[in-house]
């Protein structure tokens, strides 16, 4: 599978970059993310880890919470791309996936990439059926 003509060089680069800033000293799997908003604004996001493990936060996350605390609203977002050096293009993790169900629109697309270029892309929807959401906390 090649680079997809939807990934935009300059996505492609921001998420190199955000990946290059990971601060990974545990695991040394450095993941980067680029957030695209409607205005083609991007919001870099890396993989942070903590000793205590816990509080550590992945790279989506975190280009979602940039995104949030720079003015962004909810569904307002056109794309996401994820890389990592990995054989594989690799997933968001299900704690990813649940923040991405919350904030982005279900059919947003999601590119996961990996170094050599192998592209996968899904939607938000396609990568967490059947979600927990606002829906459940309402008694009505």
């Amino acid at each position: 599978m090649g680079m997809s003509s939807e990934v935009l060089p300059q996505w492609l680069q921001a998420a190199r970059i955000a990946r290059d800033n990971a601060y990974a000293p545990y695991s040394n799997f450095k993941v980067g993310a680029v957030l695209i908003d409607q205005k083609g604004g991007l919001h870099l996001g890396c993989n942070v880890e903590n000793a205590a493990y816990g509080p550590t936060n992945c790279a989506e996350r975190t280009a979602l919470f940039r995104a949030m605390a720079d003015g962004h609203k909810t569904n307002g977002f056109r794309a996401m791309v994820i890389i990592a050096d990995t054989d594989e293009p690799v997933p968001p993790c299900g704690t990813c996936r649940q923040v991405m169900y919350e904030l982005c629109a279900p059919n947003m697309p999601v590119y996961m990439i990996n170094l050599a270029g192998a592209v996968n892309k899904t939607t938000v929807k396609e990568l967490l059926p059947g979600a927990f959401s606002a829906k459940q906390l309402s008694k009505d």
